[in-house]
């Protein structure tokens, strides 16, 4: 009996632990399984042992996987896992994947000559990347010290705005005259091994203007004397430098484009981007987007101090406790005014500023969601806007009415020892929930198109300050219908 006890209590365990790893993805478990190794090793005590440990799991593992792994070590850590990465390659890959603040630490560590050998083995849109972590007068020095075609290669992509196509993009791509033959085409692109970019071939013309595209499967399906012409597609989707980050996710992401051309005014080729440079760009759109939603400037997915976490959540905190004590304020002078009476309707006010704050923040978020996806024009904006409002006054006046009911039928605080009727305070609670969802609606609608039309992410309507907002607006209402109703019926 004890035995199959036992049994069915292993067995137990495998299922819970079955269970927990359908919940975890591989990588989050490999990350988790790679960080415990690595702090196992640096708890070591003897250097020897730690300095094998280290050595074994930079041998064992991948070095995108280190460099996810190493970001929640200490920077003495870090610097010792880049170390004993084997080959320029596999510090390249660390370099490029890990956070920026691995980067910088990295290179106040090793020296400038370091930092061109590895710049020279990457690709320019990534050195750019790397380079932002490097002071400028640091970064010039390195420049300098490059090969001259690399450098200007890495000076053209910087020279463009942060998060536009420019910066994106990488210019080093083949691109042949429409004449060239498929022979020619493969030979440079064999005599060209560090160039990675060949799943698109792009065709110019006399002038050098883009023309069309080559796919790599019709270099490989077709005759090689046949020119790029008659093998060739036309372009459908391009971008010029200046375009948005966001405008160039939504035209890979709706019409699956595996390589965006990024064209000047006269149609010259300047750069491509590839699938992985929008899954970059996604990725901080989606940080910042989350940070701003939450009101704070850290960015999500690297490890920051716990006092730079502080500092980044601070300022727009002072604001919602600034907004806390006005609504205070509000309160304590509607009591007032009121009398008396007033009293059970403050007992509701959680109720209200949470009813309105959520009908509010739902209505932002799905207009937010919307315009992230594309799917809010200038032609489509106000219909947008007006069913959104539709369903939030809809929400407002059903729950206004059931909350005033459930008020009356209740009646959860005496109020009839009070002489105060019942229906008069559901009346005023009912009707208050409806204003107040009412106001939290037109906020919630209104504030994404409005930060949308100066400019500023609309991520920012769910913030605290929209919320504090809210707050303020919705609460005044509901006190405004309290003593008007208060004043028409007494």
């Amino acid at each position: 009996m004890q035995t199959t006890s036992d049994e069915e209590d292993k067995g137990l365990r495998e299922e819970e632990r079955a269970s927990e790893d359908l919940l975890d993805s591989k990588t989050s478990q490999l990350h988790d399984l790679l960080q415990e190794k690595l702090e196992r090793a640096f708890d070591q005590e003897t250097s020897t042992v730690v300095l094998q440990d280290i050595i074994n799991i930079t041998a064992e593992h991948a070095p995108v996987d280190l460099a996810y792994a190493a970001s929640g070590l200490p920077t003495h850590a870090r610097l010792m896992v880049y170390d004993n990465l084997v080959g320029v390659g596999a510090k390249i890959e660390f370099i490029v994947n890990t956070d920026s603040r691995t980067r910088v630490a990295i290179f106040r560590h090793i020296s400038d000559s370091a930092i061109k050998e590895l710049l020279e083995q990457m690709p320019s849109d990534d050195a750019v990347e790397v380079l932002e972590d490097l002071a400028e007068r640091r970064f010039r020095k390195v420049v300098e010290m490059l090969d001259v075609n690399k450098a200007l290669k890495i000076k053209e992509i910087k020279k463009h705005r942060r998060n536009t196509a420019g910066r994106l993009m990488t210019n080093e791509f083949f691109a042949f005259p429409m004449e060239v033959t498929i022979g020619e085409v493969s030979l440079q692109i064999r005599n060209h091994p560090g160039i990675d970019l060949t799943r698109q071939i792009f065709a110019l013309d006399s002038e050098g203007k883009l023309q069309g595209t080559v796919p790599a499967r019709n270099l490989i399906v077709n005759p090689s004397h046949l020119p790029l012409r008659q093998v060739m597609k036309p372009i459908a989707h391009q971008v010029e430098p200046q375009a948005s980050r966001e405008e160039v996710v939504e035209i890979v992401d709706r019409y699956k484009v595996s390589a965006l051309p990024v064209v000047d005014t006269e149609n010259h080729l300047l750069g491509v981007i590839t699938y992985e440079d929008v899954l970059d760009a996604l990725e901080d759109i989606n940080d910042e987007t989350i940070a701003n939603m939450a009101g704070t400037t850290e960015k999500v997915s690297e490890h920051e101090p716990l006092i730079t976490r502080f500092f980044s959540r601070a300022p727009w905190l002072v604001v919602t406790l600034f907004a806390g004590l006005i609504n205070v304020g509000i309160m304590t002078s509607f009591q007032n005014y009121a009398g008396g009476i007033l009293m059970f309707a403050l007992f509701f006010v959680p109720l209200i500023t949470g009813m309105s704050g959520n009908i509010g923040i739902q209505c932002s978020t799905v207009l937010v969601r919307s315009m992230a996806l594309g799917l809010i024009s200038k032609g489509n904006r106000l219909e947008t806007a007006r069913k959104e409002l539709f369903v939030g006054l809809t929400a407002g006046a059903i729950f206004g009415l059931i909350a005033g009911f459930l008020v009356y039928a209740l009646d959860f605080i005496g109020l009839t020892t009070l002489d105060i009727s019942a229906v008069f305070v559901g009346l005023i609670v009912g009707v208050g929930l409806a204003g107040a969802c009412l106001a939290g609606t037109v906020l919630g609608v209104l504030s994404p198109l409005f930060f949308m039309r100066i400019g500023v992410d609309p991520a920012v309507a769910s913030g605290p300050i929209v919320t504090a907002f809210n707050d303020f607006l919705s609460m005044s209402i509901y006190f405004l219908i309290a003593m008007g109703l208060s004043a028409l019926l007494f």
